[in-house]
């Protein structure tokens, strides 16, 4: 038996690390009134999301999906800067290059996520307040309501490191008014505040400093239906008044926007982009050059199919195309020169749209057998 200075010691330190353990933890899962509060809590990493994340967030959406006494799930981030601003590429580029089961492993799961948050059964609230791209995208955009504030910074930036727009891009953007989807996929554009919410991104817009009290206000409902969440959603967005009198950013571009990115090729979007010659056509040339060719024509047929697709099989679809990029050369390039060197000059391979044969593209969506994403 321990002696008793011993035993205190002991207890002491499981005391220590039982608190350091909760104050660490990467996601934070807790059950407050009638609400399960899902917390992203890496700040310093911007909330990016991995793997062990991914596998605590799942299983407690289905036991809350379950649960009687839960009646809606709230999704946030931690430090005030982020959302969550997309996945841990570094991660998975580290792994791709070895050939490890996680470049395998954390997009099956990944996308597993997006579907049980597509089809969640209890009302699913993201509070995203801050940088929301890419696997932030995923963890809110699927769900019942997405709160964006003044400080939402949203992006799908994807093809500028030899990606494609994933999570389920392909259901979404498709879907979002005119070619507005299929802009922010290719260049990556970037949509601010209140803009979320012009594209169709977002559902409300609350002032950030408000989403304590909202929060709270949520928790309290008592055995809430999704209309009284709606409600309470939407009495605290009418009062929101910051950038009321804006006009949407594109508003004035989307004409343009439409019919230039309406076309059925990148290279036919290029010639069009040429043709037309405006400023606004000249800025969009200069960005999609930037990107890699490989990825552009796999978007635009990824979210050309994925217009007409459930988003199981746009997520089925979107596995094959990510197991095409670990395989290939442009994502491993784009993320060197993007968040490793950070000099900003990938080389990409094929270097021109019109090497990018439509048989390699192809390829990239064929099924992959036993190894195929089963939702």
């Amino acid at each position: 038996r321990l002696k008793p200075f011993n035993r205190l010691q002991v207890i002491l330190q499981h005391l220590k690390m039982s608190k350091h353990t909760d104050l660490t933890a990467e996601v934070l899962l807790e059950k407050r009134g009638g609400a399960g509060i899902i917390t992203l809590n890496r700040p310093k990493a911007l909330n990016a999301l991995n793997l062990s994340m991914i596998q605590q967030i799942y299983p407690q959406i289905k036991t809350w999906e379950q649960d009687p006494e839960t009646f809606l799930i709230i999704i946030k981030g931690t430090g005030g800067k982020a959302f969550c601003a997309g996945g841990d590429i570094r991660a998975i580029t580290d792994a791709g290059k070895v050939g490890d089961r996680l470049a395998q492993d954390f997009f099956r799961e990944e996308y597993i996520l997006n579907n049980a948050i597509g089809t969640c059964k209890k009302p699913y609230v993201a509070l995203i307040d801050g940088i929301t791209m890419g696997g932030g995208v995923g963890l809110s955009v699927h769900g019942h309501f997405r709160v964006a504030t003044e400080k939402t910074l949203f992006a799908m930036p994807e093809t500028a490191i030899g990606l494609f727009p994933d999570v389920g891009g392909g259901y979404f953007l498709p879907r979002l008014s005119g070619k507005i989807g299929y802009y922010l996929a290719l260049t990556g554009f970037r949509l601010k505040g209140r803009d979320v919410l012009k594209a169709g991104i977002a559902t409300h817009f609350v002032e950030s400093e408000k989403l304590p009290a909202l929060e709270k206000d949520l928790i309290a409902l008592k055995s809430p239906s999704t209309e009284n969440i709606a409600d309470l959603l939407n009495s605290y967005h009418v009062k929101s008044k910051v950038d009321e009198e804006k006009k949407f950013v594109l508003d004035e571009h989307m004409e343009k926007i439409n019919s230039l990115f309406s076309a059925k090729s990148m290279e036919e979007i290029v010639k069009k982009l040429k043709q037309d010659g405006s400023p606004f056509a000249i800025k969009q040339l200069e960005t999609i050059n930037k990107m890699s060719p490989t990825s552009l024509k796999m978007t635009l047929r990824q979210l050309r199919e994925g217009a007409s697709m459930s988003l199981q099989d746009v997520l089925t679809m979107e596995y094959r195309l990510s197991q095409a990029c670990m395989r290939g050369h442009d994502f491993y390039e784009g993320v060197r020169a993007v968040l490793i060197d950070k000099d900003q000059s990938p080389r990409w391979k094929p270097a021109a749209l019109e090497e990018v044969t439509d048989e390699f593209v192809d390829d990239c969506f064929k099924p992959l057998g036993n190894n195929d994403l089963k939702l």
